[in-house]
């Protein structure tokens, strides 16, 4: 079981673009195999940095307008947003190491 928060269009603004905290989004869809292999990766890196960022998982088959205008074209993408821009971006399935490093969240 994930601990990100499932969000959709509906929530996106004030989940992502009105958080005062770093947003890791997570753009997935039911069918993508390696959505499911990165999920329990950013499950453990969530849970190592704690309050420093706030978690969250886009179903892009839901919630297709966002993936477009955010140029969301493979998934699984998993971007880190600041003040409502995206400030990092991963494309495909990274271990949790890899993940804390190119989203900067660890060193």
């Amino acid at each position: 079981m994930s601990s990100a928060l499932d969000i959709t269009e509906q929530s996106w603004d004030a989940e992502v673009i009105g958080s005062d905290t770093p947003v890791i989004v997570d753009f997935w869809a039911p069918w993508c195999g390696p959505c499911k292999m990165v999920a329990p990766e950013l499950d453990k890196l969530a849970g190592r940095v704690g309050g420093a960022a706030k978690f969250v998982k886009l179903n892009i088959d839901e919630s297709r307008d966002i993936a477009v205008k955010y140029g969301i074209m493979s998934i699984p993408t998993i971007a880190k947003f600041e003040h409502g821009e995206i400030t990092a971006q991963v494309v495909g399935a990274r271990s949790s190491d890899a993940l804390g490093r190119e989203l900067g969240l660890e060193s």
